[in-house]
């Protein structure tokens, strides 16, 4: 993902990625959108640790100080909860969210043509045989508004990810994540948890991390692998 590739895809001027106005509750305060490094940063769960860290990028064009706050990252703005939207499945079949109930969700907006496609799923692959049987399911939503990297048809996408990757997990119909056309599931999420540009989606592969009430209690940026997730995703089993 260039620097280029990022500016076009918002249309915003550079000073907007740098710095980022975050919301909370009872304040709000500027913080950095991403620090550039040579690699992946660790995870830092605002849910389980009450802190907020930026996470580390590799984009280069976007270098900015790491900050800290006490803020939660994810909020509760909505009483409702993920188990209370129904979707289609890759196949166009109807699937109640309600089916996950009393499980762990990692919800994931995914691309076959990326530059984190490979690393993503073959990481989302393992953490989803690692613990499927202990509650936890990965949903997967392919979206292509993202330098049109997911062009393909919904038996493309599935080929693609169960064939290549041998992706378990579900995989849903292609959707939008931002905009008008913003599908009902991702206007949850974004609500329940704000990211660096508000409630925007920055790229493919962002995630949200989802108790077993079907509240989002954490948000990742695509930069955050999934293998960075994994503390966390053992503490919401063991909740």
């Amino acid at each position: 993902m260039a620097s280029m590739a990022f500016s076009s895809a918002f249309s915003a001027p550079l000073h907007i990625f740098t710095q980022a106005k975050l919301q909370s509750s009872s304040d709000s305060s500027f913080m950095p959108f991403l620090k550039a490094s040579s690699k992946f940063g660790s995870s830092k769960s605002a849910f389980f640790q009450h802190r907020f860290s930026v996470q580390s990028s590799n984009i280069s064009g976007f270098v900015s100080k790491s900050r800290s706050s006490p803020m939660v990252y994810a909020r509760a703005a909505t009483e409702k909860s993920i188990h209370d939207f129904t979707v289609k499945d890759i196949d166009g079949k109807d699937v109640s969210l309600s089916k996950f109930k009393g499980k762990a969700l990692l919800i994931v907006n995914v691309a076959s043509k990326c530059g984190l496609t490979s690393s993503n799923y073959t990481e989302l692959s393992h953490l989803y045989e690692k613990y499927k049987t202990q509650g936890f399911e990965i949903l997967a939503f392919p979206c292509n508004q993202f330098g049109g990297q997911e062009p393909g048809s919904n038996p493309d996408i599935k080929e693609f990810a169960c064939t290549r990757f041998k992706a378990e997990f579900p995989i849903f119909d292609k959707v939008d994540v931002n905009g008008p056309t913003t599908a009902p599931v991702y206007q949850f999420l974004k609500s329940s948890a704000g990211g660096f540009l508000g409630d925007l989606i920055k790229w493919n592969f962002e995630k949200f991390l989802v108790d077993k009430n079907g509240k989002v209690v954490e948000r990742y940026p695509p930069t955050t692998s999934p293998f960075q997730i994994e503390k966390d995703i053992q503490r919401l089993l063991a909740a």
